[in-house]
Order: C-alpha cells, then structure tokens, then sequence
C-alpha cells in the first residue's frame, strides 16, 4: 500500500457506513469526467464518495479499478441508451440516426452530468504511465463508430439503406460530428443550439447518404 493510501486509511477510521456502490460509481464517474483521470486523485475520490478509503480499496483494489469500474458504469448507464435506438424496428434509418443524436446532445449537455463526452474528457492529458487506460478509453470511444458502421452495414441487408452506402465513411463522419458536440458542450454550447446543428445534419440526410455512394462508386 502506496504512503498516500495508507495516510488516507487512517484518516477514514471511524463508524462504519452502508457502502452505496451504484452511488459511489456515479460520483466518482463525475469526478473523472470533469477533471479527468490523471488529474484526479485517491484523496478526491474518497471525499467524492463519501465512502472510507479501505472499502474504496476493497471494492476496487485502487484508482485505476475504481476508474475502470467507472467506465462501465458510464457505458451501461449513457451509453446503451443511446445504442438501444439503433436497435428499434419500428424507425426508419434517418428517424433512428435523429433521435440517436438528440439523445447524445441532451446527455452532453444535462446539468446532472459534466459537459461534453466522458471518454474523450476523461483521457485528456494521459501521460505514458496511463497507456493502459488510455488504450481503453480509445477503445470504448471507438466503439461507437463501430457501433453505427454494425448498424448501417444490417440496414443495407435488410433493403433499408442502398447496398452500395459506404457505411464505413458514413459512420466516420457521424463519429466526428458527435466528436464537435463534445467539443462544443465543453465550451458552453446549450442542448437547443447542438440539437440546431443536427437539424442541419437531418436536412443534409438525403444528400449525405446520396454521397456516400457516389465516393464508394468512384472508388
């Protein structure tokens, strides 16, 4: 046990308290989205918490399996909401693409939760002793553009989007528009003014995928 963790198990002696890990995970989930992985500490997390240092330790072994117990937290709770719309038969491939973006504007930018992407806020200022964790969060943010390539790739199977659509591309440039919503909530953007900008995507639609296929056709 690291100096710092046994200074803050002595501190934490006392009265024991029912240990909450769902609550614990939410608040420690926020603590790293706001300030990130590296620049958030053991003494941080357990005022965060309100949990006493050896049950933190127990549950979680140390920083890093707290953080990464986190991240599932943050990819059960956010994420596979948004990825569930992707999943419903009833919408078409634009009204599917619509509300999943809303849905990723309005958690972006829910006064419950930090501004912007955890993943990407999360990772910002690794140094290499965090290679791990940072590969990790790549991972996971990787995963959403593989998320929509799988979906429209099932779409073209089923006749819904033309079988030519370069899904690779079109996944991409969703990826990178969700990326500029992060960007944009970090920096103060509200939910109506990204939710303005997918409108301008919703209206771009019909010419987006139309692209599509003319760039894979040339190649």
């Amino acid at each position: 046990m690291s100096t710092e963790q046994t200074a803050l198990v002595r501190k934490s002696r006392g009265r024991p308290k029912q240990f909450d890990r769902g609550t614990a995970l939410s608040k420690a989930l926020n603590l790293f989205w706001r300030h990130g992985y590296e620049a958030t500490s053991l003494a941080d997390l357990v005022e965060a918490t309100g949990a006493k240092a050896p049950t933190l330790y127990a549950e979680f072994g140390n920083k890093e399996g707290l953080f990464r117990a986190a991240v599932e937290h943050y990819v059960k709770n956010f994420y596979e909401k948004g990825r569930c719309l992707l999943s419903r038969p009833d919408l078409s491939v634009e009204q599917a693409i619509d509300q999943y973006l809303r849905a990723i504007a309005n958690l972006f930018t829910d006064c419950d939760t930090p501004s912007g992407c955890f993943m990407i806020s999360a990772s910002s200022g690794m140094s290499s002793s965090s290679a791990d964790i940072a590969e990790m969060l790549r991972e996971h943010h990787l995963s959403q553009e593989r998320t929509l390539f799988e979906y429209f790739e099932k779409q073209k199977q089923t006749d819904n989007l033309a079988a030519v659509t370069d899904s690779a591309l079109l996944a991409k440039y969703l990826a990178c528009t969700i990326q500029g919503f992060s960007v944009q909530a970090r920096d103060g953007a509200t939910a109506a003014e990204l939710n303005r900008l997918i409108d301008v995507v919703m209206n771009l639609w019909p010419e987006l995928t139309k692209n599509t296929v003319q760039i894979t056709a040339a190649h």
